[in-house]
């Protein structure tokens, strides 16, 4: 058996450390421990990875990379290839901070448009008692359906608590209309989901289809990224849908400014409002903190404005 180096273990820790890290922070650190550019000693990077690999096997880990279904930049973390009733005690969530959690990528997933995200309000009108419905379906003498209290009293507070930690650790995101997204780790953690899911795979790089454009023919399920796109309009001017032969209008996507409201402009408000404004307000304001954050340590911008979903179907 190879033993890895410390180099090897101090890739791995960067990605246990910090969560899923882009392309370009990962080779940084790959071109720190080992003096050599990942993009002219591109076999050497290949073969690090390969023997990381092949050493996380024994503990049913895995080293990959994906890309990000919003911008198509490239991420790196280690994730796990089983799923079971043991792996459930590493989690730090709740039982019912994992079920809120399903809740938004099923909504995200089911949806026939590709957009990718689901409304926040939506997100917060979320009740934890459907997935017990979906699970089981019984229904006791009561007329309680059997839902744990501890589903029952989730509250609107712990709902937003939850979805910021989610953000944080990057099992989600926002994207930028202020919509909930699914995050780079849930896209590297959950690839086998969304197959079983049955979300359509992109046409081009066979990855789930979340947020991607449809074919303009009617009745034709072909999803695209965006970012494939890109990558086939730059190679042949012209896109024709791989199914059924229509020709794709494509618009290359223009570069625009992001604005950042100032959250001290704001009015102070004299009396009390509702909890549904107070629960909106105060989402906006960290999402405009966290969007601020994300900007900073990426320095990129997404390719394409969000469009917002009318509405999310959950089960």
């Amino acid at each position: 058996m190879a033993v890895l180096s410390w180099k090897h273990h101090t890739l791995i820790q960067s990605l246990l450390e910090r969560g899923p890290l882009t392309e370009k922070e990962f080779h940084s650190i790959f071109t720190a421990i080992t003096g050599q550019n990942s993009g002219t000693h591109q076999g050497k990077f290949n073969d690090y990875l390969l023997k990381i690999n092949r050493e996380l096997s024994y503990v049913q880990l895995d080293l990959r990379a994906c890309r990000d279904p919003y911008d198509g930049e490239v991420y790196y973390g280690v994730v796990n290839n089983v799923s079971d009733e043991q792996s459930k005690f590493g989690t730090k969530y709740s039982v019912p901070q994992i079920a809120f959690f399903k809740a938004i990528v099923e909504a995200i997933a089911q949806d026939v448009t590709a957009e990718g995200c689901i409304c926040n309000m939506d997100v917060l009108n979320i009740r934890l008692e459907n997935q017990v419905l979906n699970s089981s379906g019984s229904q006791s003498q009561d007329g309680s359906l059997g839902i744990p209290a501890a589903f029952r009293n989730f509250t609107m507070s712990q709902k937003e608590r939850t979805l910021d930690q989610l953000v944080k650790d990057k099992w989600l995101c926002y994207t930028e209309d202020d919509n909930i997204g699914v995050g780079v780790r849930s896209v590297l953690d959950l690839r086998g989901w969304f197959n079983n899911a049955g979300v359509p795979s992109c046409e081009v790089c066979n990855e789930a289809g979340l947020k991607a454009k449809l074919c303009p023919s009617e009745g034709c399920t072909v999803r695209i990224h965006q970012y494939c796109l890109k990558k086939i309009f730059s190679q042949k001017g012209v896109i024709v849908c791989p199914s059924c032969d229509t020709q794709w209008e494509y618009q290359p996507p223009k570069a625009e400014p992001v604005e950042l409201e100032d959250e001290e402009t704001e009015p102070m408000q004299s009396q009390p409002s509702s909890r549904p404004a107070q629960s909106q307000s105060s989402l906006r304001s960290k999402r405009k903190r966290q969007r601020v954050s994300q900007n900073d340590d990426s320095n990129t911008q997404a390719d394409t404005k969000r469009v917002t979903r009318s509405s999310a179907h959950l089960r």
